[in-house]
Parts: structure tokens; C-alpha cells; sequence
């Protein structure tokens, strides 16, 4: 049985994370700024606190018994989708600043054997739809379509400083888009799957929702069960630097919205409306990821299958009785 700290274990991935690494034996903390929305917490342990301060980080790094954690996942950050990457980057590298230098420092003072920190797919610059896949290295020379990529990019440069400088075994993965139940859904930081499930859900049959954009992005989605699967796998590998965990079944926004419609049994009509829509397109190699023998297996009809009802539920639950939603 290892001892495992799970910053951020409040929030949708490292929430899930959670339940796999208690199935697994382990004894595991959480460390958050609030608790699980939607479920209890799985941890044997979860402490309530601001990471973005030191005395925090190192109250969380506190393992109990004998010596330092086994392993330390840093999912903490805040973030969300594209309207709220793009409102609030100020508080964004800021913050999040705030919770890598913290987090990255005193896990390696303190002798955590094994680091793993979530970067992101942000890091990539814009791409054209049909350019080839990106590998890990081609994030550089950077140039991030957003400051929440540039903030990733020097918090994997730390971690990976402290490392070398410490002797810590660091695993930085680059998350793609993930989704699934029990992520956000509503407020302003849901992402598109989410997002796209909510106004499905809200809207009668027939009727229109709104979207940013013309609907001509690109962009995959991984499921939350292959996403943790993969950084499990990944903190476990011998595999140094920035590696992508992602799933290569591309789709546009409005073929996104139209695949919700299709699994909801509704008819619904697009509009197009001025939003942030962020890069035109992003696709990355998972040649390194792969050759673990992980895969994502869970198709997006099947992902959003599973996701629309949960959703479709929480609208359900919080509407008034008699009253019919419209579409936002």
C-alpha cells in the first residue's frame, strides 16, 4: 500500500482519480479548496485548503507515519473552458503559478519519490485542420494560443528542474479535452461536451441552441476513465518529459452538438453566435503514450452516451416543477 497526495482532488479528473487509486489499495489524501460537487470524496483523508499558499502545500505534503509520500498527483488549477480561459487570464497564471511553484518545491524538499503533473494540450500553438499531428517536442519553439498554455509550459519546466536537482521521478502529462459525469456543467467553466449536453438538455425538441463560433473547430474529447487510466499508466512509465494522453476521433463543434442531439432522441437547430472559440484546430501524437500499451477505448458516442443522462439529470433536478426550459 503506497501513500498518495491528490492535489486538486476536489475537482472532475482528480476526483475520479480518487476511486481508481483507492480500488487499487492505496492510502490516499486529498487536498482541495472544496470538496467533491457531486459524490462524497473516496479519500481516506481529505483536507480542505488553499494550494496557492506555501503553509497550505506543505500541511498537504504532511504524510502520515514514517517519511514522504510514495507518489504526489498535481491536478490543483484554476481553470475551465474557453470563455473562462479567455476572461480571466490574469487569475489564471496567477494562481496557478502559485500552486506549481508551492506544490513543485516542497514535494521535492520533502522527498516524494514520484511527481506527476497535468499539463495540457494548450501548450500546442493553433493549427490548421488537416496540418499532421503534432509530436511532443514541436511545442517548442512555444508559442501557446493562450496564457493558461504558457503557465503549463514553465510549471513542466520546473517540475522537471526539481527533479534533476532533487532526485523526484517527474511525469508531466498533456491532457486533452476530457469529459464525463461528475465534471462541471453549468457556471461558466464548463468545457463544450458539457456544455453542448446542458443545452440539449434544457431545450424542447426542435429547438435551437446557441454556439460560439461558426462551428468549423476541431477538437477530440477522452473520456474520464480512459483519461485516468492513462496518467496512472503514465506516472508508472519510463517515459521523461511532456507526453500527450488524448484520443484521435476528431470532430467539429456542430458535428459534437449534432452526435448530443442524436444520443438525447432530439431534433435540435444551431445558432451561431460571437464567443471565444479558441485554436482553429489541435491534433498531437500519442506514439509515446501507445507505447506503454495504453489506449483511449472509449469512443465518443459511447463517452457522451454515458455523460448526457448524468447531465440531463442535474438540469432536471434543478428546474422548478411545471416550468420547461429554453435554450441558452
Amino acid at each position: 500500500m503506497k501513500k498518495i497526495l491528490v492535489c486538486g482532488a476536489g475537482g472532475f479528473i482528480a476526483g475520479h482519480l480518487v476511486k481508481r487509486l483507492k480500488r487499487e489499495g492505496h492510502w490516499v489524501r486529498g487536498g482541495d479548496q472544496k470538496r467533491p460537487e457531486f459524490s462524497p470524496t473516496a479519500a481516506d483523508d481529505f483536507q480542505v485548503l488553499d494550494l496557492r499558499e506555501a503553509e497550505s502545500c506543505r500541511a498537504a505534503l504532511a504524510a502520515p507515519g514514517e517519511g514522504a509520500f510514495d507518489e504526489v498527483y498535481q491536478l490543483a488549477a484554476d481553470m475551465g473552458g474557453m470563455g473562462f480561459i479567455h476572461s480571466a487570464e490574469c487569475e489564471i497564471m496567477y494562481n496557478n503559478a502559485l500552486i506549481n511553484a508551492h506544490m513543485t518545491r516542497f514535494s521535492a524538499l520533502a522527498g516524494v519519490r514520484r511527481y506527476f503533473f497535468s499539463s495540457s494540450a494548450c501548450v500546442y500553438r493553433n493549427m490548421l485542420k488537416d496540418e499532421p499531428a503534432l509530436a511532443e517536442e514541436q511545442a517548442y519553439p512555444a508559442m501557446p494560443d493562450n496564457e493558461y498554455g504558457w503557465e503549463k509550459l514553465y510549471a513542466e519546466r520546473a517540475a522537471m528542474a526539481h527533479g534533476r536537482r532533487h532526485g523526484m521521478i517527474v511525469r508531466l502529462g498533456r491532457f486533452q479535452n476530457c469529459y464525463g459525469p461528475e465534471g462541471t456543467w453549468r457556471g461558466g467553466r464548463e468545457k463544450a461536451p458539457a456544455a453542448l449536453c446542458r443545452k440539449i438538455a434544457e431545450a424542447r425538441d426542435g429547438e435551437s441552441i446557441e454556439v460560439w463560433g461558426d462551428g468549423t473547430a476541431m477538437r477530440a474529447y477522452t473520456y474520464v476513465d480512459d483519461m485516468v487510466e492513462g496518467i496512472v499508466t503514465l506516472m508508472h512509465s519510463s517515459l521523461e518529459n511532456g507526453v500527450n494522453i488524448g484520443r484521435q476521433e476528431y470532430v467539429s463543434v456542430d458535428a459534437l452538438a449534432n452526435l448530443i442531439a442524436e444520443v438525447a432522441g432530439k431534433k435540435i437547430r444551431i445558432h451561431h453566435v460571437s464567443g471565444p472559440v479558441g485554436v482553429a484546430a489541435r491534433n498531437f501524437r500519442l506514439d509515446r503514450m501507445e507505447s506503454t500499451g495504453w489506449r483511449s477505448r472509449v469512443s465518443l458516442r459511447e463517452g457522451i452516451a454515458r455523460t448526457y443522462p448524468w447531465i440531463e439529470r442535474q438540469v432536471e433536478a434543478g428546474r422548478p416543477a411545471g416550468v420547461a426550459a429554453t435554450a441558452s
